[in-house]
């Protein structure tokens, strides 16, 4: 359960504020104003807190609940400005363009490539095949990874077969280009896991969400139960 306990505001209220920063392309401004005409007055800086406190929670809970993705991957790195400095953004979809996981890095090169690889097999287990886009950091990545576990894990070069993931990259870049850049790595890290939590429930990537009838606000105000 989601404590709250010790906050002047009810569970309910900052989880709906939370909700509304991840699920939307809203400043922290605009949801104050939202949350105002509803006759509950918290300043921006309030709810900005809220975000970051308890954004790793529904991130934990929901990778309990989380279905493992395919056994071939499509990844990809983006580039990411924080505190006015280019940071790199690893992510990984199947075939089905469920997300497999993300990874937040400062450099991009082979140790950040495979510690992304080692927290996406954590998550998932080992892939067949690792789809990428000529990118040599994920390359060198994926053969350090195998050389050092002995594993054959087949790396494919096609731009082609990354249509996927460049498209799944689309949601994320939607809602941080208007925010012109995080002010530090954890906030960073933490927000981005925050809107990938809410993307995959709009996936209905949730074991046994396929069948639910349940609307992704319902799922996730049931993380904080």
């Amino acid at each position: 359960m989601l404590k709250t306990k010790g906050f002047s505001y009810p569970t309910d209220v900052i989880v709906k504020a939370v909700f509304l920063k991840l699920r939307y392309t809203l400043s922290y401004r605009d949801i104050e104003e939202m949350l105002k005409d509803r006759g509950i007055n918290a300043d921006h800086a309030t709810i900005q807190r809220w975000v970051i406190k308890f954004s790793p929670y529904f991130d934990r809970k929901f990778s309990k609940k989380n279905r493992r993705g395919g056994k071939s991957w499509k990844m990809d790195e983006k580039a990411v400005k924080i505190k006015g400095e280019w940071n790199w953004y690893y992510r990984a979809v199947d075939n089905d363009g469920e997300t497999i996981d993300f990874f937040l890095s400062k450099r991009r090169n082979a140790t950040a490539a495979k510690r992304f690889l080692i927290k996406a097999i954590n998550r998932n287990g080992i892939p067949s095949k690792i789809n990428i886009d000529k990118s040599r950091a994920s390359n060198a990545g994926i053969k350090r990874y195998n050389k050092q576990k002995s594993r054959r894990i087949s790396i494919r070069f096609s731009k082609y077969m990354n249509n996927i993931i460049e498209q799944s990259h689309r949601f994320i870049q939607r809602k941080v280009r208007p925010m012109l850049g995080f002010k530090c790595f954890k906030s960073a890290s933490i927000t981005l896991a925050g809107f990938e939590v809410v993307r995959m429930l709009q996936k209905r990537q949730q074991k046994c969400a396929k069948n639910s009838l349940k609307t992704v606000p319902e799922m996730f105000r049931a993380l904080a139960a």
